[in-house]
């Protein structure tokens, strides 16, 4: 296997990109999840070091400000998300293949960082009403945060055409065998 691959799945949030990584990671042990770091608290059963390296956000400013990141954005305001190069360091030191799950702009920050090593995936809702009833089905979110999804929702969704691929979640499973059969090949390498 070639050393610094990368897969990026990004999707609006709701669209079912954490779940198709899920199914991934649990199928093919050459790939490794990318922890990142945000500047938020934990929600629901969310685990420092597995979900996410949760930072307070004068802890990230002083990250960024270090050069720790890969890539970072302010995605909400005053709410950073990025991928800290040791996380990358580690995955490649093992001689896996990176697996971001990581929103749009990020996910076309990663593309274009590591060029012809990735495989950019856009996971498409069927809809953004379809969107709408999976946050909402989820529960983590207050009514305010929903409203801001869906306007970022319709941001990202017009992304989708920078990626390499879209696959429509319409069907779970039909998605999930989409996006093995678009990485199988990498992992062939």
């Amino acid at each position: 296997m070639n050393t610094q691959q990368s897969i990026v799945i990004s999707a609006p949030s709701g669209a079912g990109k954490s779940t198709i990584v899920g199914a991934l990671l649990a199928k093919y042990p050459q790939l490794a999840f990318s922890v990142s770091a945000c500047s938020r608290a934990p929600r629901g059963k969310e685990q420092n070091g597995v979900h996410y390296y949760f930072l307070e956000p004068s802890e990230f400013k002083q990250k960024i400000a270090q050069g720790a990141f890969f890539e970072w954005e302010e995605v909400y305001e005053g709410m950073y998300y990025g991928t800290l190069h040791t996380e990358l360091e580690r995955i490649w030191a093992a001689d896996q293949v990176v697996v971001f799950d990581i929103d749009v702009v990020g996910g076309l920050k990663v593309k274009e960082k590591l060029k012809d090593a990735t495989i950019s995936i856009f996971i498409q809702p069927p809809s953004i009403t379809a969107l709408e009833e999976r946050l909402r089905k989820r529960q983590t979110d207050s009514e305010e945060k929903i409203k801001l999804r869906l306007q970022k929702a319709e941001e990202e969704l017009s992304k989708a055409q920078l990626f390499d691929y879209v696959v429509v979640n319409d069907d779970l499973s039909r998605a999930i065998a989409e996006v093995e059969a678009l990485i199988i090949p990498m992992l062939r390498k």
